[in-house]
């Protein structure tokens, strides 16, 4: 299992880390045995924020009388610096630590910087100034904003979306990371469920130096990813030939599903109705022909065009016309006239 140094903070990690976004769907109980089951298995990074509701009390339980053997990296979307106090001192308290390795601005619309009247980054200095806060850290989805940041200087850290289907500049964006020092942790390195080869997708982010978190809920999950640590995954002429073939089936104008477009004004679960198309030909397809998904699929009809999805989509995704795509796909597959699995 390779070694990843995130940059300029000197922290080093196997290559294999634990996001933990997803046990806020799963017990204190069986949140706390997957995370001690992820360190005994050479995960030595956790990554959680104050936005995923009770992860990071989860992990604060997991970790707390082995708080030196882990490092713990949280987030804030606070924009104000009344607003940054107050998150930390709970993330800290969740966490029940005094201090957190690193500390990321979450999914931010802007690289804040010294003196731009915001305060957000002279917080920043101030809590790592204060022992609070070892490095300094940002989170971003659109590719712009994220150049900036790396441009910036300002940053230890950037985590930012990265998988097989990155496009050229995304891959541009991580060797300039790598070049200026700065570390790089990948999110959504399975693209929000869409990459369902956990071989494949490990083999891709060996070749680059970038940490990715993987957003584990289930024992089962966990062990495919442990399994790389005796069994390392590489590239092979076969991954390479799988990796082509999904890019060319996926690239283009998709849902991630993060869910930050909503909530939508008519209950429509956009984060799964607009990628209906492939997760119901990556996946057995019975629970999605299910009369529940008909019934929120078919909302989609209702849709009024308010446009506040499209605002609030990191990845500027004309979202009314990708829901109205999926479910003339939908139809079509209900009606039989598509095959899925």
């Amino acid at each position: 299992m390779r070694t990843v140094t995130l940059g300029k903070t000197g922290i080093t990690s196997p290559q294999n880390a634990f996001g933990a976004l997803p046990i806020q769907r799963i017990s204190l109980e069986e949140a706390v045995k997957l995370l001690h089951k992820a360190y005994e298995g050479g995960m030595t990074f956790f990554d959680t924020a104050r936005a995923y509701s009770d992860s990071e009390i989860k992990v604060g339980v997991a970790f707390e009388h082995m708080r030196e053997k882990v490092c713990l990296a949280s987030k804030t979307t606070a924009t104000t610096p009344e607003q940054f106090w107050a998150d930390l001192d709970t993330t800290l308290k969740n966490l029940r630590t005094s201090y957190l390795d690193i500390y990321q601005l979450h999914c931010v619309k802007q690289c804040y910087r010294p003196g731009d009247g915001t305060g957000m980054y002279e917080a920043m200095v101030e809590a790592r100034d204060k022992g609070l806060i070892r490095h300094i850290g940002i989170t971003a989805h659109k590719i712009g904003i994220a150049e900036e940041i790396v441009e910036s200087g300002l940053y230890e850290t950037l985590q930012f979306p990265f998988c097989y289907l990155a496009t050229e500049r995304d891959i541009a964006l991580v060797k300039r990371c790598e070049e200026l020092n700065i570390g790089f942790i990948a999110m959504k390195g399975l693209s929000g469920g869409l990459l369902t080869n956990s071989r494949a997708c490990m083999a891709f982010m060996s070749d680059y130096n970038v940490l990715p978190i993987w957003g584990i809920q289930k024992e089962s999950e966990l062990n495919e990813w442990l399994s790389f640590f005796d069994n390392p995954a590489t590239m092979t002429p076969d991954i390479e030939e799988f990796i082509r073939q999904d890019r060319e089936e996926l690239l283009g104008d998709f849902c991630r599903g993060c869910g930050y477009c909503m909530p939508c004004a008519v209950d429509i679960q956009i984060n799964q109705c607009a990628r209906m198309s492939q997760l119901i030909r990556r996946a057995p397809s019975e629970g999605f022909l299910s009369e529940s998904w008909q019934a929120e699929m078919m909302k989609i009809e209702k849709c009024i065009d308010c446009g506040k999805c499209k605002t609030r989509c990191p990845y500027e995704l004309n979202i009314p016309v990708l829901l109205r795509k999926n479910l003339e796909d939908y139809k079509e597959i209900l009606a039989g006239k598509v095959s899925v699995k």
